[in-house]
């Protein structure tokens, strides 16, 4: 079975406060109509602190998407490689051992892929296999682990590593001002993450099934319109209501592998909102505890897209994981309207056994 093993964080340096949000909001925008609902909404997202790669001052700034891209490239190249380090050491693997790359991202642009950039810049072997997703905004987390899952049941003995850099602060558009993108504004932050999948070995999650899921006719509820000033981003207010529609997807799935939702051990889904956590617990009969992983995500670092299940994974992790054999899901919701799903169980490595151990073993057994 292949296992998730634990995930590596970095967020930036500067931090952003509701409190500083909240007044932002008021002075910029005194004149709205609907300030009053704007701001009613950024105070109920749960989100008391965001972490953004620019000092606000700058981020308010709108130098053009070409220079807003140059920074997306400066700052990914600065900071992936650190969380790639760490997520390796978590695996107790180097760069010769993995396979592929699959690297997540809605909140820039590159090509060649920053997958390349790695592979030259950090020593990975040039056969290393290369998977970009940039168009699955924060169900890319999800995708990620299901495809490096998927080649991994192709090939056993292969390692994937998984990189999601988001640094969302780059879409802020002045010019929109609509009260969708008046909360966006209060709710997305930066970060990056990594974590590797290992086809064999491992401490984390072992992988067992995985699916994905799109609700029809909603393409246009969360979406980017691409402009001269970069990536506009657009929430349609019936997105809160989507776990509805996606919670009888996790229940499907979890019916196929012999499971129920209501009776699982964990549970780390993306936190794009309050409301998409209270509507699980509504909907799969689930305890508000299950998500509480999920919701430390989103009150100290706000929706960081892709990067969501791998900080609440890596909070699962901190809190000393899961008993041997625990049952859990991990789901990451985005545009489509679309969910990425997987199944795994918790699992620890046994440690290897050196020539002491090796002795005592056999006096044992003797």
């Amino acid at each position: 079975m292949a296992t998730l093993c634990r995930p590596s964080i970095a967020v930036p340096e500067n931090v952003l406060t509701v409190e500083k949000t909240l007044e932002l909001a008021r002075t910029m925008h005194a004149d709205h109509p609907q300030l009053g609902l704007a701001l009613r909404l950024i105070a109920n997202t749960g989100v008391k602190t965001r972490h953004i790669v620019q000092p606000i001052e700058e981020t308010l700034k709108h130098p053009g998407f070409e220079a807003r891209n140059k920074v997306y490239e400066a700052e990914a190249k600065r900071r992936v490689p650190q969380v790639v380090y760490g997520a390796l050491d978590n695996a107790g693997l180097g760069v010769r051992d993995i396979d592929l790359i699959v690297y997540v991202s809605c909140t820039g642009f590159m090509m060649p892929s920053m997958t390349a950039w790695l592979i030259n810049t950090l020593g990975f072997r040039p056969e290393t296999r290369q998977l970009p997703i940039a168009q699955l905004g924060c169900a890319a987390g999800g995708a990620a682990i299901n495809r490096a899952h998927d080649f991994c049941l192709a090939y056993p003995d292969a390692n994937v590593l998984i990189v999601a850099c988001e640094f969302c602060s780059l879409c802020y558009q002045p010019t929109d001002l609509g009260v969708g993108s008046l909360l966006s504004n209060g709710l997305f932050g930066d970060a990056v993450a990594a974590a590797v999948v290992r086809g064999r070995g491992g401490t984390g999650v072992s992988l067992e099934r995985n699916g994905s899921h799109l609700v029809p006719d909603t393409e246009d509820w969360i979406s980017y319109a691409v402009r001269n000033t970069g990536f506009h981003f657009l929430l349609d207010k019936r997105v809160p209501t989507t776990m509805k529609m996606l919670a009888p997807a996790l229940r499907t799935l979890a019916s196929a592998h012999d499971w129920d939702m209501a009776g699982l051990d964990f549970h780390i889904v993306h936190a794009g909102g309050p409301r998409i956590l209270d509507d699980l617990c509504h909907f799969l009969d689930v305890a508000p505890e299950m998500y509480r992983y999920s919701r430390a995500t989103l009150t100290e670092r706000g929706n960081i897209a892709s990067c969501v299940v791998f900080d609440a994974l890596e909070r699962l992790f901190a809190d000393g994981g899961a008993q041997e054999g625990a049952r859990g899901v991990i789901a990451g919701f985005g545009p489509g309207i679309t969910a990425e799903i997987s199944l795994g169980s918790w699992t620890t490595a046994r440690p290897a056994v050196t020539g002491q151990s090796r002795r005592t073993e056999q006096a044992a057994v003797g």
